[in-house]
């Protein structure tokens, strides 16, 4: 099992920027892969940015250039910097950590509470 913990959530004006933080922690050994994702109301969830063990990263096209995902394995953290925020970067942002473990190997995936991020004048 993997706890995962955001913060950095803020009501923010469009143009400015934010840095939300996921803390990690029990099985984090077995995490191969970390992201965050973003959920509005009645709306499926949809992926932000992950990065792998390897440091590959994957971003959605809405936010590629703007965000940055970043990853400290030693602290069991990953990071996610928003610059130029929109309005319609409001949404939760979901921490979300895959793991990988016995034999044969099994995938698991594990999600945060959220934390909310609101763009507006």
């Amino acid at each position: 099992q993997v706890q995962l913990v955001e913060s950095g959530g803020a009501s923010v004006q469009p143009g400015e920027s934010l840095r939300l933080n996921c803390q990690a922690s029990g099985s984090t050994s077995q995490i191969i892969k970390m992201g965050w994702y973003r959920q509005l109301p009645g709306k499926e969830r949809e992926l932000v940015a992950t990065i792998r063990n390897s440091g590959s990263t994957v971003y959605a096209e809405s936010v590629r250039g703007r965000f940055f995902i970043s990853r400290d394995r030693g602290e069991n953290t990953v990071n996610l910097q928003m610059n130029s925020l929109k309005p319609e970067d409001t949404a939760v942002y979901v921490c979300h950590a895959e793991t990988i473990y016995g034999t044969p190997e099994r995938h698991s995936r594990f999600w945060g509470q959220g934390t909310t991020v609101t763009v507006s004048l």
